[in-house]
């Protein structure tokens, strides 16, 4: 279980990356020394690129890499600085459950139009999952990242980065 928690969005990312590039590279192949091109390429790779994008949102909330304004928070005197930390954080898991939220809609209003890719003519949920997905995710690991400042106030010591 700690495997998957520390690795879980690598276990998405590294493969997505990986053959998102090969195919990427097949497709110029194709299309520059045969002078012929592959129909369904881009959009694969298109949707590849979409479900690592989210998969990232939730791999920097675990490391606690996402984008903040440290300058901000220095500006608090050092004692407040953990407490506004928290606070970022419960803005961060504000915004992601509002997004997972949305995407449920978004996903259900595809499931139920049917729709089709142009080239590949697979069911366009797959493609709407991925907000939903990786903003699931994401808030689990700022549930995670808030819970980890909070031990690190009550035990009086600097919150290691994950």
């Amino acid at each position: 279980m700690k495997f998957f928690n520390d690795h879980l969005e690598e276990f998405f990312i590294i493969p997505l990356m990986f053959l998102m590039s090969i195919i990427i590279g097949i497709q110029v192949v194709m299309r520059y020394v045969f002078q012929n091109s592959l129909v369904w390429s881009e959009e694969l790779s298109r949707y590849m690129f979409i479900w690592l994008i989210y998969f990232a949102v939730s791999y920097t909330a675990r490391r606690e890499k996402h984008i903040r304004i440290d300058a901000a928070i220095n500006l608090y005197p050092k004692k407040l600085r953990p407490y506004i930390e928290i606070l970022s954080e419960l803005i961060v898991l504000g915004f992601s459950v509002f997004i997972a939220v949305t995407a449920i809609t978004v996903f259900h209003k595809i499931t139920w139009s049917g729709q089709l890719s142009p080239a590949m003519r697979i069911p366009m949920q797959y493609v709407y999952a991925a907000p939903l997905v990786g903003f699931v995710l994401t808030a689990i690991r700022q549930v995670q990242c808030i819970l980890r400042r909070i031990k690190a106030i009550k035990n009086h010591e600097e919150v290691a980065e994950a």
